[in-house]
């Protein structure tokens, strides 16, 4: 939590409507992003959003389930949104616990009128080989269960294959830098506004976070990319 307080306090435009709603579950991967990032970010393009986390380390989404808070919260017919994670699931068990447990959420989500976003992680520094399994098996748990899935780990993945200047990971080689935040952030925030151009987005506004220009701009380039690469539930209920 302790990166990401100040992003984008310099002028942001707040909406008149009312706020969306978004729930995020997951582990540290999740929580160490405080999310007051992710509003700043809605903030600048004229949305207003507010955020709860239910997040805890280590944990998956079976252990979310299994506890019973993620039930009642969502059975609160409060949330626009709600965003999973776990993992990195780059191994098999990873992969049937995103598909069953996603199957699980999205059914309590329809009937509450929330939409269910996967929100795709990344690997440790030290195990970048695994990658490839940890977006095949995001896409293919979004794909089963016809949900939205942010690509934050695909977009690190082409990001760390340009070689540019900021580095991405903390200091434990597995959460992320403010760099990382940023980037998750935004591959969030365009996965759910897909028509935001995130060019409108100031540098000199961002600098806290991403200091050298060349990354920012590689970094807007790659979300607006593979973002657009997937199609966009038409409601909430997200049926079959």
């Amino acid at each position: 939590m302790r990166y990401l307080l100040m992003l984008f306090l310099a002028g942001p435009i707040f909406s008149q409507n009312n706020p969306k709603q978004f729930l995020f579950v997951g582990n540290s991967l999740t929580y160490t992003n405080n999310l007051k990032i992710f509003e700043n970010v809605a903030a600048n393009f004229n949305e207003t959003i507010n955020t709860k986390s239910l997040c805890y380390p280590n944990y998956a989404l079976e252990d979310h389930w299994k506890e019973g808070k993620l039930q009642k919260l969502i059975n609160t017919g409060t949330y626009d949104y709600v965003i999973v994670q776990q993992g990195p699931s780059s191994q098999n068990e990873g992969k049937l616990m995103l598909i069953d447990y996603g199957k699980k959420i999205k059914a309590l989500c329809s009937k509450n009128n929330s939409q269910l976003v996967f929100f795709m992680v990344w690997p440790s520094k030290y195990y970048a080989n695994m990658f490839d399994g940890v977006i095949q098996n995001y896409l293919l748990a979004s794909q089963i269960n016809k949900v939205l899935v942010s690509p934050a780990g695909e977009v690190w993945k082409a990001y760390e294959l340009k070689n540019n200047l900021e580095n991405l990971y903390g200091v434990d080689g597995f959460h992320p830098s403010k760099t990382g935040s940023f980037l998750s952030a935004l591959t969030l925030f365009k996965t759910i506004y897909p028509d935001k151009n995130l060019e409108d987005l100031s540098f000199q506004n961002s600098k806290t976070w991403v200091a050298d220009k060349r990354s920012y701009m590689a970094i807007i380039a790659l979300i607006d990319t593979i973002t657009s690469k997937q199609e966009h539930p038409t409601s909430h209920n997200q049926t079959d």
